[in-house]
């Protein structure tokens, strides 16, 4: 058997983030691995490095691989339809009758493995996935996006009241109870997946449930994702449900699950978050996963991304499968700028639109500190890296790398995609 190098260089035309504003892009230039990681990247190869395997992409950009902060696998199975609802009735007469029928195992096998091949296939190399309240499904989940070899957390979802009757949990003893026998059954299974603690949302989880997660969460150390700020009539429907709250982020924080050093929460969406739940989030350091397919597609409203990124909040792109209907987190990146736009002209125009360098940021560094060093090409980060192969897409005039790049997340193809790389292993 041949013994996989561990170090080796890869070269091409580079582009990669260095901060939320700048994008470093490259004609020419190598990318050294060494060991999991970025050794650096280079447009003459070292001489310490001459003679280690070099894969020639040259007509290929090599970009950073790209983190999805939010989506639901269960929900695949039903991606590009139902678009014409709110959120609070497409959760009640489409996604929870479709989340049930993951009780049968043999169904869950059929739709994951749609997912988990998609997925592998697509710009994602790391992401954060919700799967269904059932345990021996979200085994089956993180079974299958182990052979990927993705990296992901994945969670099974708590929810203990206001849901339907064949998708909610009997009491929050037995939604605890079941979370733990989740943790206790794949702990130290995987090298690929990692739980998440997953409170589906705080109208679907009373506070019981939340005191008994809290417990787990410290006794397990885990982070913790969830909703939050997503519908007007969500926000109105949380305030009823927890009249000692004076906003939203204050039912998860009052329980101890709204970040902070020892719980790293990603809450996604946040489009109507008020000043103190943002002054919160940044105290916290809640990670925010911007959607905007989704925030268009349910009609929830357009989050206000720029005061985000200018107060220096966490946040990074996710998909939400399936409010949002495409995997690309390419197209994450245009919908991001497109809706940008939207709301500096139709809301506040005092809030530029994002420019590709802070969306595609935001796609890569932004959402990859989730995950530890993780979304750029600087030295000593996790090699995650996507070959795009555009020779396909004909144009009349010579093109830079920045323009290239442009073109394929306008054209958000991700049939483009020749190779992944995570930590250095090769996916495909």
């Amino acid at each position: 058997m041949t013994k996989k190098p561990t170090t080796f260089a890869l070269r091409g035309a580079v582009c990669f983030s260095t901060d939320s504003s700048h994008l470093t892009c490259l004609e020419d230039a190598y990318i050294v691995c060494q060991n999991g990681r970025t050794a650096g990247v280079f447009t003459e190869l070292p001489e310490q490095f001459h003679g280690i395997p070099c894969q020639d992409f040259s007509n290929c950009l090599i970009i950073p691989g790209m983190n999805d902060l939010h989506l639901h696998a269960p929900q695949y199975a039903f991606h590009g339809m139902y678009m014409d609802l709110e959120l609070l009735e497409w959760l009640n007469t489409v996604t929870f009758p479709e989340e049930a029928r993951y009780s049968d195992l043999n169904y869950a096998e059929k739709a994951y493995s749609i997912f988990a091949d998609d997925l592998k296939k697509s710009a994602t190399t790391r992401a954060s996935i919700f799967g269904t309240l059932h345990v021996d499904a979200t085994e089956l989940l993180m079974d299958l996006m182990e052979k990927t070899g993705l990296k992901a957390f994945i969670g099974k979802i708590n929810m203990d009241r206001n849901g339907s009757k064949a998708l909610q949990e009997e009491s929050a003893v037995v939604s605890a109870t079941d979370t733990v026998r989740w943790l206790n059954d794949i702990a130290g299974k995987y090298e690929n997946v990692k739980p998440i603690l997953t409170p589906r949302f705080t109208p679907s989880c009373s506070d019981e449930l939340m005191s008994r997660l809290a417990e787990i969460q410290r006794a397990y150390c885990l982070p913790v994702q969830s909703h939050l700020s997503e519908n007007k009539s969500e926000i109105a429907w949380v305030k009823e449900l927890c009249p000692n709250t004076s906003f939203y982020g204050e039912a998860y924080d009052q329980f101890g699950l709204f970040g902070g050093k020892t719980c790293p929460t990603i809450m996604a969406h946040c489009v109507y978050s008020s000043d103190a739940e943002l002054s919160l989030m940044k105290d916290r350091g809640v990670f925010i996963a911007h959607c905007p397919q989704s925030n268009t597609n349910l009609s929830s409203g357009i989050a206000p991304v720029r005061r985000y990124l200018e107060e220096g909040l966490h946040i990074g792109l996710g998909t939400d499968i399936a409010g949002g209907h495409s995997l690309s987190m390419l197209r994450a990146i245009a919908d991001a700028i497109q809706v940008s736009k939207l709301r500096w002209r139709l809301v506040d125009d005092s809030q530029k639109p994002l420019s590709l360098e802070e969306a595609f940021y935001m796609a890569t560094m932004g959402g990859g500190s989730f995950f530890g060093k993780v979304g750029t090409f600087a030295e000593d980060y996790e090699f995650d890296a996507l070959i795009l192969d555009d020779s396909r897409l004909r144009h009349p005039q010579p093109l830079n790398s920045r323009e290239r790049l442009e073109r394929l997340i306008y054209l958000a193809d991700d049939s483009c995609i020749a190779g992944k790389y995570i930590s250095g292993n090769k996916i495909f």
